[in-house]
Formats: C-alpha cells, structure tokens, sequence
C-alpha cells in the first residue's frame, strides 16, 4: 500500500489579549487544523495583573509537539502575531527576566514627566514618533521604567523583545526587532528619521534592541533534524493588513471593526500632525516598513452600551438588533437632516443624550443610533482620508454585516465604494503570506477575500448629500 502523502501546512500562533490561537493552513490558505487556548492571568511583580508568560510558552511547545506528531501534516514553516506593547526581556541565555508587564498598568507620572520634559515636551515628542501619549501602552516607556526603578534587572537584560519575536525565538533561538511592533505607537521609532530615536542611545538602551530584520525573515529551527523555517512575528494589526496590502494595488482604507473601529490608511504617508495626534490618529508600520496613519473610535463597544440601552427602554431583546434590514425610507429622513452638517464635537455620540421617549419603536431609535455612529466613523475616518487618492473602502469585522452601518456609511461617503469584505483569521493569514515563499510552492490565491460591493448609484442619486 502506498504511503499516504503528508499535507504542506503553515503553523500560525495569533495570540490575543484573550484566546490563543494556533492554526494550520493549507497551500490555498484554507484552515486544515486549529486549536484554542485561554490562561488564567497572573500577577507581576508589583502585584498587578499580567500575562502568564509560562503557561503561553508551555502552550506554544504542547500545540506544537501535537502538529508534529500528526501524521497527516507537514510542517514547512511557523510564524507568529500577538498585540503589541508587550515586552520580554530576556538575560544572555534567554530567560525572561520579568513578567510580561501589562500595557494598562497605570505609570507613574512623575518619571512620565520627567520622560518627555526631557525629551522635547509631549507635543513634539508624539509627534516625532507618531505615538500617542498612552503611558504603558508605548512599550519604550515601559523598558525606560525598567531602567529607572530596577537598574540590577536593567543591567542584565540582554535583549528586549516584543511578545511575537520573542516566541519566534523560543523555536529559532535567535533574536531579532522587528518593524511591525517597533514602529506601532511605542516612542521608540523617529518616523521623521526612518530610524530609532535618539533617546534609546542617550539612555543605553540601543544596544538592548534585537538586530532589525524584515517581517519575511526566516531562520531555521534550533531542534535537531528539524526542515522547517521559523518567522520572525508580527504586531497583530499589522499583520490583518497583508492580505490586502497583498490582493490589491490601487489605494484603499481598512474600517477594521470591533470593540474599536480602526481606519487603517497605508498609503497616507503624511507626516502625523499634533492636531492629529490630539484626535487619536496614530501611525502603525505595515511589514514593507511603511507607516500605516490610523484613526480610533470607541464605535463597537458604544454600540453595544446603547443597543442595551434601547432594549431595556422598549421592553425587547437586544438580540433583535443583529439581523435589521436596511430601509431607505427609514434612514432618508436622519441622513438629510443630521448627516450634512458637520458635527463640531463628533467624538460626543450625540445619540447618548437623546430622549428615548422621542421615538415611537425600538426601530426608528435603532436607526437613530446608527445615523448617530455612521456621522461619527465619516468624520473619524476622514481624518487619514484626507489629502490621499484612495477610492474604496473596505469594511471588516461586526459591522461589515450590519446592514444599516454599511449601506449609510455607503451614503455618506458618495465618492468612494464602499465594500463589505469577509474574510475569517485575516491576522493569521496575513503572517503567513508574508512568508509564503519558503513554505508554499503555489501563487497567491486571488480570491482569499469575499467583497460584497454596497456603493449603488440609485441609493446616491435618491440621498443626492
């Protein structure tokens, strides 16, 4: 009987705040294998809760040891995406030498102070390195606080590595920094200079940073006997950009929608403004070392809160709002009224200090919230949109299926197409195209995102805005 052949696979880690992921791909980039995991938190140092850095490390060897011993896979190549802000300092044998400190650990102010008196003021500072003042969430800031509070601990880091690379090191045994987490709102990147700023040098800390190498980077397993290659990781948002980085050419915007909606512009390159930075746009690198300009708002988790808020005033299920239809004669009326004017304070959803007892249904205040939202998401994503040729949108997550969301956002936005894309694991799919040259001998599906076009022209001429 002829052996079975094995199946080419790539082993992609997408580790989250909350599940872990391991998935295995296929040569078409489809799921063949997928496991979960979830760790119960652990405390640090100082007695705040953080990531159970043992238990991650476990994980990554047992979801491994299980791949290998699968009959049915081969595996060519592994790499791995986590969320940023997310150090590991590891000692010349690479042992951790600290928790991994959470990135909502509150920072002491006085050396926040101190910090960027130093260093040219807040303004200037964000400015240059396109970060956003955000204390713990700017990774540099964290290692600076190392060196400030524990300076024996400091003097025997040898290498401070975000999470996916030092879980790239973990299977490589080498270490390396790489662009997508350097340069994502972390104070270490100048993007002014295309460089590290100057500040790590002042303060001893250059010599600490990995060697820099490109997102498709690979080095060979550090286990005997092992034919596989080892990525080098990638931030997680940046990594969900790939796949259409890579299916399309002309200019777009990503409307990345969650708890956050995150509109995502890789073709602005712009230099970031401080009125800019003052609205909470920042700039992520995307894996070729281009900066990203990206825009937040609070959009998923307010929509939750006021669909709630909806249901408990009209006595109904917030469940009924998953599946509205989209009516035009409904939406008209708001879009012609609120959705031309500019909104003066549009960080304030308006639809929070409404009256529920203005609407006679849970369905006209429904498609209030909505008109409320999608004027909030046209004036948050304008502002990477602005100055730049892009002429398509492209909407993932929760609100690419919500059909009033899309269909306004379509409204509102008469002169671009606005597209509903579906596309499940982008973050893991985007880590492994980017190494798709050593494990897969095939081209690059070009179908590997389903769009759904809701731009019509009947809708546009009826809204005339």
């Amino acid at each position: 009987m002829a052996k079975e052949e094995k199946l080419p696979v790539v082993a992609v880690f997408d580790v989250g705040k909350t599940n872990k992921k391991l998935f295995l791909f296929d040569e078409q980039y489809r799921v063949v294998f997928e496991r979960s995991a979830r760790f119960i938190e652990t405390v640090d140092e100082d007695g705040d809760p953080c990531e159970n850095l043992d238990s991650l490390r476990l994980s990554v060897f047992d979801s491994l040891r299980e791949v290998f011993a699968n009959p049915k896979f081969e595996v060519r190549a592994i790499n791995f995406a986590s969320y940023g802000a997310s150090l590991v300092y590891i000692d010349e044998s690479g042992k951790p030498l600290t928790a991994l400190q959470n990135y909502l650990k509150s920072y002491p102010q006085n050396l926040k102070r101190d910090f960027y008196q130093k260093y040219g003021g807040e303004e200037l500072f964000a400015a240059q390195t396109a970060s956003p003042v955000l204390d713990s969430l700017n990774s540099g800031m964290q290692f600076y606080r190392l060196k400030k509070e524990k300076p024996a601990i400091f003097k025997r880091v040898k290498y401070a590595l975000h999470l996916p690379q030092y879980l790239s090191y973990l299977i490589s045994g080498k270490a390396y920094a790489d662009k997508t987490n350097i340069g994502c709102h972390t104070n270490f990147w100048d993007f002014e200079k295309g460089d590290y700023h100057h500040w790590l040098t002042d303060e001893g800390l250059l010599d600490k940073m990995a060697p820099m190498v490109s997102s498709s980077h690979v080095s060979e397993a550090s286990f005997p006997g092992s034919n596989y290659h080892v990525g080098v990781g990638l931030h997680d948002s940046s990594a969900a950009l790939i796949p259409y980085l890579k299916s399309f050419k002309e200019p777009f915007v990503l409307l990345s929608t969650g708890t956050w909606s995150i509109s995502f512009n890789p073709f602005n390159q712009q230099p970031l403004t401080t009125e800019e930075l003052n609205q909470d746009v920042l700039c992520y690198m995307q894996y070729e070392g281009k900066a990203v300009k990206a825009s937040r708002l609070f959009a998923g988790f307010t929509y939750e809160q006021q669909t709630k808020r909806i249901a408990a005033h009209f006595g109904c299920d917030a469940v009924v709002f998953r599946n509205i239809d989209f009516v035009p004669a409904l939406a008209k009326p708001l879009m012609i009224n609120q959705l031309k004017r500019k909104a003066e304070n549009w960080r304030s959803l308006q639809f929070e200090k409404r009256d529920l007892n203005e609407f006679s249904d849970e369905i006209t205040a429904y498609y209030q919230l909505m008109a409320d939202l999608v004027q909030q998401q046209y004036h948050s994503t304008k502002l990477v949109l602005d100055g730049t040729s892009v002429k398509r949108i492209f909407v993932d997550g929760g609100f690419s299926r919500n059909a009033v969301f899309i269909n306004l956002l379509a409204i509102i936005f008469p002169d671009l197409e606005v597209y509903a894309a579906h596309m499940p694991q982008a973050t893991a799919i985007g880590t492994a195209m980017v190494i798709h040259q050593v494990w897969n001998k095939r081209p690059l599906p070009n179908d590997i995102i389903d769009l759904k076009l809701y731009t019509t022209q009947t809708l546009k001429d009826e809204f005339a805005i």
